[in-house]
């Protein structure tokens, strides 16, 4: 049973959620500014009433995860649970769901198809998946898309402790500002960039560099073999106190370490 402190839905103000994470880590100030005032109590929260993609994330909200349960097997439970971190108060999250029995995570998200890319999607919400991991003290977490193309998608991504000590030091920079009333600047760094799990198999048919390569590759492959098989033998033929070996256009060069290599020759008959 995952272990962690359930709060009320009514104290946003009161704690650093998921979705305001974004900002703490984005490169909008005004955003930065928006939600520190928030916080803060001098300003409303956003009205996101009039923003079409938002709420077709949340009507869609639902659907996604019986689409997950459906195709993964697995149930998801805790849905819209509200949690804070063990030791730390301010630190929050509203959650989507954890996954039964691998103890994921679970978000969903709804996205336009244009430019779509999974590795966009993991990027744009790696902050709010490793600040969900780190608030329920869990080591991973899957995202779940919609595309308005009619396309799903599922892209897991682990814990990763590097991108997590950016975020947490990032976090707290913006929390005492928030206690001590001095306005929050931009972290003005790069974050690094968090490892995402391949979990699914491309049909890549329909791609025409790679039905080129691939043809490339399919040809070379014996000749790859008996390349490496020639120059396995010919170290075995070199005399262990020889420090080359010439002969029929081929160089044999052993080094101080004793790693032999080979070069060919520019013979006359290259030249003619």
């Amino acid at each position: 049973m995952t272990d962690f402190t359930a709060v009320g839905a009514n104290s946003r103000r009161s704690f650093v959620g998921g979705s305001d994470v974004r900002a703490i880590m984005g490169n909008d100030e005004g955003a930065l500014l928006r939600l520190w005032r928030e916080k803060r109590g001098e300003a409303a929260p956003p009205d996101l009433s009039g923003n079409l993609i938002v709420q077709l994330g949340s009507v869609t909200e639902n659907l996604n995860r019986s689409w997950y349960e459906k195709n993964s097997g697995r149930h998801v439970r805790d849905v819209q649970r509200h949690v804070r971190h063990a030791l730390i108060p301010w630190m929050g999250a509203t959650l989507d769901g954890i996954v039964d029995g691998t103890e994921a995570v679970f978000e969903s998200k709804f996205m336009l198809p244009w430019s779509f890319s999974e590795e966009a999607a993991a990027e744009k919400y790696m902050p709010q998946l490793q600040h969900n991991m780190w608030v329920t003290n869990l080591r991973s977490s899957v995202l779940s898309i919609i595309t308005g193309g009619g396309k799903w998608v599922e892209i897991a991504v682990p814990i990763d402790p590097l991108y997590l000590s950016v975020l947490v030091s990032a976090e707290k920079k913006f929390w005492r500002c928030v206690q001590s009333g001095e306005a929050p600047h931009l972290i003005n760094a790069e974050p690094p960039r968090a490892r995402i799990e391949a979990v699914r198999v491309v049909d890549m048919s329909s791609s025409n560099s790679w039905s080129d390569l691939a043809g490339l590759f399919r040809d070379t492959r014996q000749a790859f073999l008996d390349h490496e098989r020639a120059k396995s033998e010919l170290k075995m033929l070199m005399p262990e106190d020889a420090k080359e070996a010439i002969g029929h256009g081929v160089r044999g060069k052993r080094s101080k370490s004793g790693a032999v290599s080979f070069e060919l020759l520019q013979t006359e008959a290259a030249h003619a």
